[in-house]
């Protein structure tokens, strides 16, 4: 009893702690008024939950209070969005209605709060398949207040920070959402900070081993590396002090993610890469002079020390579609080591950490309007989609989290694109009107098809007709959603046209010859013209691809056989390969129960004893797919399809042999080849399966396929060849 007066206590100090704290650390001025709002909230808050508890054991209202620490601090949204965070569970988990906030709080919090229970109930919904149909929902909250996925990121970081007392495959599954849709939101919001904390916090429960290894390289360095970082900013700041600019310069490291990633697109180890930190020159200036300024240290930075003009980039000129804005620059430092350099003015730099409660701080400067455009563009494409739900994010992702491109129209005005771009996505980013009559485009004066992909700083030119209308083909045209959901929608509405006409022309040449069209005379119609679908069928009878001859013999086919068209009511179906599928010998189980089930490796990621892995219901294949933890369709797989994954752990089976393969680089020397086959063979002696090796210009290149018994013997075997003299790089297949 004594010990729970005691903890009582300790929670009631926690409490006013914690409720001053999130005034303090407020990104935004708080009037009394707000503060009132914001007490009100907190002990609304408190009382509601007041007898919950979460895994961990600490009362539940600590959740909620973080999460709107985190919107004050760190997304530094206003009095509303703090008071909203405070109450995002009440109408979820607790006795407190819609009804209740709304006579306590008013409309707009509320609007907020019901916005964020709408999500959190979506996962409760059995009847959805996929996760991408909840991401769908949660996306269209966008339309009730932008604020509402400000504060579920907010909320999905938290939750990311306190999962340790969870199961492993729901760290795995949060972790993959999180990744998939998360991170890329917080991104696309300017929340860079968030975005980078949210990526190393996934990695952490999806690749543990990788994690460990990342982090404690990085500290390892961390010396060398800071002795470094001190010892370029003091020679800069010298630099710039003399030409009277006032700077703050201070080194940071690239993520734990965007090392793991670099390593696993380069196929590099980590001593490989280079570029594992970065500097930042923030500056004092006024708007008027901010661009002026920038060039200036540009240049004093560029006169100091030899720069590489194919790593500059100017987001000065034309900022980020996320509202970002600053100078990069890669430069070579003291000791030949190239450095980048990140420029930014202090207004700049305050975007960059507060993104979007930033971008409205500052909205009297006209141009930072990028974050209101592409909100409309959101709400335009969320209002009008019609692809399934993992279409949808698939494309929604894209506008996300992908590099950008800058393109003119002959005026000069100026539209951001994703990479990747053609001059047809540049039409319909103009108007979806504009792209659906788009007959050519001139690029930089001349005549391109409208596949041309385009490159930051091209003109063009589009040009238009009325008798232009979209087809299908232009979907392997576009990258952009707007694009391809304008040519969908076009060509939907125009196929239901179609189809509808060639319906009730199907019927009428039906009936003229005495026959009604029911659903037995459609189906023995669907056999006989070999289609499949109604679809299908009306589109080929409007098209006249069936004309009155092909009606009138099937009529001909329909009468003699009618007695038996039951035992003729079949239609054609494609045989999809299977996979060869084997039983386990005790090699891999899967689930709590460590059952031994049949399964395939899968072929995209190949994974081998040792490798951590995961097992996925392939209902085509009748049996499980065994994946690696970082296979590259791991995310999508456990995110998506959370409800189809098992836990799969290896046995300690010594018999068993995989195959690995292994690409080598290095320069063709004498004896090369017989070195790597010995090492293989004779001193480490394993079964090569293939080997082709070619060479040109006296760099040669090979693949090898070895049967080995684990990931460890794997990994030997590549530090091994590694240490031959002539040998420059080995990476696993």
């Amino acid at each position: 009893m004594k010990e729970m007066v005691t903890d009582i206590k300790k929670n009631e100090k926690k409490l006013v702690s914690e409720y001053k704290e999130l005034l303090r650390i407020s990104y935004q001025n708080l009037s009394d008024e707000d503060k009132k709002d914001i007490r009100l909230a907190f002990d609304t808050a408190v009382n509601a939950h007041k007898d919950q508890y979460r895994k961990t054991g600490e009362p539940y209202v600590f959740h909620p209070i973080s999460v709107a620490k985190i919107v004050a601090s760190e997304i530094g949204l206003d009095a509303a969005s703090i008071s909203a965070a405070l109450l995002h569970d009440v109408i979820e988990d607790t006795k407190f209605s819609e009804k209740h906030i709304e006579n306590i709080f008013g409309k707009t919090i509320t609007k907020i709060v019901v916005g964020l229970t709408k999500i959190s109930n979506l996962k409760k919904d059995v009847n959805i398949s996929f996760q991408a149909e909840n991401f769908r929902k949660m996306l269209l909250t966008l339309n009730d207040d932008i604020r509402v996925i400000l504060i579920k990121i907010a909320d999905r970081l938290h939750n990311m920070q306190t999962m340790e007392a969870m199961p492993t495959h729901k760290q795995i599954k949060i972790s993959s959402e999180t990744l998939y849709i998360y991170a890329p939101l917080a991104h696309r919001m300017g929340l860079y900070n968030i975005k980078n904390e949210l990526e190393n916090l996934s990695l952490k429960y999806i690749d543990n081993e990788s994690y460990n290894f990342i982090s404690k390289k990085i500290k390892e360095e961390s010396d060398v590396q800071d002795s470094y970082i001190k010892e370029f900013s003091d020679l800069v700041a010298n630099k710039l002090e003399k030409e009277d600019l006032n700077c703050v310069i201070h080194g940071r490291n690239k993520s734990i993610y965007s090392i793991y990633k670099k390593m696993n697109i380069k196929k590099i180890s980590y001593e490989e890469i280079y570029d594992k930190f970065a500097i930042r020159i923030i500056y004092k200036s006024t708007l008027a002079d901010e661009r002026i300024k920038a060039w200036q240290i540009f240049s004093v930075l560029t006169k100091e020390f030899t720069h590489n003009p194919t790593r500059l980039r100017d987001w000065i000129s034309t900022s980020k579609s996320t509202g970002y804005e600053a100078l990069h620059l890669t430069v070579l430092g003291p000791k030949n080591k190239w450095i980048e350099v990140q420029i930014r003015s202090e207004r700049m730099h305050e975007i960059a950490e507060k993104g979007y409660a930033a971008h409205y701080k500052y909205k009297q400067n006209e141009k930072i309007d990028k974050i209101d455009e592409w909100l409309n563009y959101i709400k335009d494409t969320l209002q009008n989609n019609n692809d399934n739900a993992l279409d949808f994010v698939e494309n929604f992702k894209l506008s996300l989290y992908i590099d950008e491109i800058f393109i003119f129209t002959p005026k000069g005005d100026v539209k951001s694109l994703p990479k990747g771009s053609s001059v047809l996505d540049f039409a319909y980013s103009i108007h979806s009107q504009v792209g659906n009559k788009t007959e050519g485009a001139k690029l930089n004066g001349a005549l391109v098809p409208l596949s041309t992909k385009l490159k930051s700083g091209d003109v063009v030119e589009i040009i238009s007709s009325e008798s232009i209308k979209p087809m299908p083909d232009w979907l392997n045209y576009v990258i952009t959603s707007k694009a391809r959901q304008s040519i969908k929608l076009y060509l939907n509405k125009d196929k239901e046209r179609i189809e509808a006409y060639g319906k009730e022309l199907f019927r009428r040449k039906l009936k003229y010859i005495k026959i009604n069209t029911n659903k037995r005379v459609i189906n023995q119609a669907l056999h006989y013209f070999s289609v499949n679908d109604e679809s299908e069928l009306y589109d080929r009878v409007a098209k006249k691809k069936i004309d009155n001859k092909a009606i009138r013999s099937f009529v001909n086919y329909y009468n003699r056989n009618f007695l038996n068209i039951f035992q003729r009511n079949s239609y054609a179906k494609s045989n999809k390969p299977k996979l060869n599928l084997r039983n386990a010998n005790n090699e891999i189980l899967f689930g709590t129960k460590k059952q031994n089930l049949i399964y395939s490796l899968a072929s995209c990621c190949n994974p081998i004893l040792g490798d951590a892995i995961f097992g996925f219901h392939s209902f085509n294949n009748g049996g499980l797919e065994v994946h690696k933890n970082s296979c590259k369709n791991a995310i999508e797989l456990q995110s998506n399809f959370a409800y189809r994954m098992v836990t799969a752990s290896w046995t300690d089976s010594e018999s068993k042999e995989f195959i690995a393969s292994l690409n080598i680089v290095g320069i063709d020397t004498v004896g090369t080849l017989h070195q790597i086959t010995k090492l293989i063979s004779s001193d480490m002696n394993i079964n090569i399966r293939n080997i082709n090796f070619n060479s040109e210009d006296g760099i040669f290149t090979g693949k090898m396929q070895m049967g080995v018994k684990n990931q460890i013997v794997l990994n030997q075997l590549m530090l091994n060849i590694k240490k031959i003299k002539s040998i420059n790089k080995v990476v696993k297949v």
